[in-house]
């Protein structure tokens, strides 16, 4: 039986990946530090299931803090590094705490990982990397030394930490560019639980632009199953885009997010904001042939669960 440690495990995506690990039989060690970025209550909710797993160990730490991360590692066999200082707004804000989380936060994970052995990595990027990149859908051939945001910068500088441990060390590292995840537990901050909580409750939602910006919204089951294919074939050093390949716009979203909810937006235009892409769109061509990933969910049937979900969690606290 094999021992992972998940980095950011408390997380939207972090606390699904736990879950499904623990279901295939592996032991799993969540390292998470708790920060207030968002509510952190409400990330010890989304560890509620796997607490009750005696496979799963909670290590409440930092990965700047090399100690913790010491302590989180010591008997893994692999890792699969989450956890980092999310959002391309907020990072334009305070890019030093942004560098200081992810890059220094990832060179710490590989150093200890060098020294313990763990030799095996799966290391979250995002799709923020290409930047404004005119040549669509995105490959990961494209050129991303153009990054938009200090949060772009540093996922492409933990992707070029990462090579660099494979050259020098012989690493096995896997590099994921995740594509606008959404689904049960996304963060409140994101576009679809925020329009969705603003909608739903007759508030005006801020809509930056004419409508026309584009993401490919992933949903977190496909995902989940990109990861988990990710690290059965972890060998070598490889890049992946995991997206669902179907850009939405923003109009178009909001329309949908009308459908699943049966209640009309009320919109409030807002001018673009600095750091936001005009569209992302993901080339999984090599996810699929590498990796066997297949996205099936479009954003009918994912908003539709999101919904489900939220009202889910509204009932449960009594909103």
């Amino acid at each position: 039986m094999k021992t992972i440690l998940v980095t950011g495990a408390a997380g939207f995506i972090g606390s699904h990946l736990c879950e499904r690990l623990l279901s295939t039989g592996r032991r799993v060690v969540g390292l998470d530090c708790f920060d207030t970025f968002y509510d952190p209550a409400i990330k010890r909710r989304n560890l509620a299931e796997c607490l009750t797993n005696g496979s799963f160990r909670l290590v409440e730490g930092d990965i700047r803090d090399a100690a913790a991360v010491e302590s989180a590692m010591g008997g893994c066999d692999m890792v699969v590094h989450l956890a980092a200082r999310a959002g391309v707004r907020p990072s334009i804000e305070d890019p030093l705490l942004y560098q200081d989380v992810n890059i220094r936060g990832t060179n710490i994970i590989l150093e200890t990982m060098r020294r313990l052995k763990p030799d095996r990595l799966v290391f979250a990027s995002s799709s923020s990397v290409y930047g404004n990149n005119r040549k669509v859908p995105f490959s990961e051939k494209d050129n991303v030394d153009f990054p938009i945001s200090p949060y772009a910068a540093t996922k492409k500088a933990g992707e070029l930490l990462c090579h660099t441990y494979h050259s020098l060390f012989k690493m096995d590292i896997t590099c994921l560019r995740f594509f606008t995840v959404y689904g049960a537990r996304q963060r409140p901050d994101l576009a679809i639980h925020k329009f969705t909580r603003l909608i739903d409750g007759g508030q005006p939602i801020p809509v930056f632009g004419d409508g026309s910006m584009k993401r490919d919204h992933t949903y977190i089951d496909d995902i989940i199953s990109g990861v988990m294919a990710a690290i059965e074939r972890c060998g070598g050093f490889h890049i992946y885009n995991l997206g669902e390949s179907r850009p939405v716009s923003l109009s178009d979203l909001i329309a949908a997010i009308e459908r699943a909810l049966g209640k009309k937006a009320i919109i409030d235009r807002q001018p673009l904001q600095p750091g936001d892409v005009d569209q992302t769109y993901a080339d999984v061509s090599l996810a699929r042939a590498e990796l066997g990933y297949q996205p099936t969910t479009d954003i009918d049937t994912g908003l539709a669960q999101f919904v489900k979900w939220y009202r889910g969690e509204r009932a449960c606290s009594g909103a």
